[in-house]
């Protein structure tokens, strides 16, 4: 009897992963498509701007800082695979205003054709103690991670659906899957990104539109760097309990999941367990990626909760050493 229920559940397993291609999304052919790629001036954007121009796709970079903007333009016109692609610079703040967005990506598309995959990277990040923490922080980094996603997304959503095609990522972050200490402006700015993806892709998918929701995790970039000058140390510790990626190998993965139309994207094992930990009822892609979360959940919720507690480990031990040196302090 148990080895006609393991024979039931292998056939099952093995019938799930031949029907999943046929419901899954078709890939998007990147050899002279349109991709614009906010943020494009350095970090994970750039990477992500490179990795497509290597695939033969026309790149529009958006950023703030002109003087950036034109040497990554420099340093990606050397991956160039035909004399016919173009790079194209647009310096705007992509979080200010929506109607200037809207023709500055209206200008992109009347030199490179419709848009094709857009890919927003804009973002920034504070760190520290909630309390200390200036509240325009808080502003800030909702309109910068927030709106300047939306923003360009309402730009080109109307033109994807009449071509009924087209895929847009929204970079949010690990820190978009779980609230960790410091992070009480970051976190909710990159939580946001995911209501907003799970909300569009059901509006959207009858054009045959998909939405990637990327988790990335720390990550050697410009930012990354500045962000560390202040960390408070219980930040710190925590992100030691993880590796550093770089900044290529996360495009890589971003650019390969945004083609195939997945809708999260991850890196590593633990992106992995926090996808499955958090799918709660995001889309799927796949059959197979629906039964791999079924399967993992539970287990995965074990190791989660051992992680949460060693985190409250590291915040409670250095709450109790700063108590001490403070009354030190007094003493003397």
């Amino acid at each position: 009897m148990l080895l006609l229920a393991a024979a039931f559940i292998v056939a099952f397993v093995l019938l799930l992963y031949m029907v999943s291609p046929l419901i899954s999304p078709k890939p998007l052919k990147l050899p002279g498509a349109h991709v614009v790629v906010t943020g494009g001036s350095s970090g994970i954007g750039k990477c992500i701007a490179i990795e497509c121009y290597k695939q033969g796709a026309f790149i529009t970079l958006i950023a703030r800082d002109e003087n950036k903007l034109l040497q990554t333009k420099k340093e990606i016109e050397k991956y160039s695979v035909n004399d016919k692609q173009v790079v194209l610079c647009i310096s705007v703040d992509v979080s200010k205003d929506y109607e200037l967005v809207e023709n500055v990506l209206k200008q992109a598309q009347e030199k490179l054709g419709p848009v094709d995959l857009l890919v927003n990277c804009a973002g920034t990040s504070v760190t520290g103690k909630f309390e200390d923490i200036e509240v325009n922080s808080f502003e800030r980094l909702m309109g910068v991670n927030y709106l300047g996603s939306v923003y360009p997304s309402r730009a080109v959503i109307s033109t994807m659906k009449e071509r009924r095609m087209g895929r847009i990522v929204f970079v949010s972050s690990q820190a978009g899957q779980l609230g960790l200490f410091g992070y009480t402006a970051y976190s909710p700015t990159k939580f946001a990104l995911r209501g907003l993806a799970e909300a569009l892709q059901m509006e959207v998918k009858p054009y045959n539109i998909y939405i990637t929701v990327a988790y990335p995790p720390d990550t050697d970039t410009p930012g990354f760097a500045e962000e560390s000058k202040t960390k408070p140390l219980e930040t710190k510790l925590i992100s030691e309990t993880s590796s550093v990626c770089q900044a290529e190998q996360v495009a890589r993965v971003i650019v390969k999941d945004a083609i195939q139309g997945n809708f999260n994207s991850s890196v590593g094992s633990d992106g992995y367990m926090l996808s499955i930990l958090t799918s709660g009822m995001s889309p799927v892609t796949s059959i197979t990626e629906g039964l791999q979360q079924v399967v993992c959940m539970g287990i995965f919720r074990i190791f989660g909760l051992f992680y949460l507690g060693s985190f409250d480990s590291i915040v409670r031990r250095c709450m109790m050493q700063r108590e001490k040196s403070e009354s030190a302090d007094k003493t003397e």
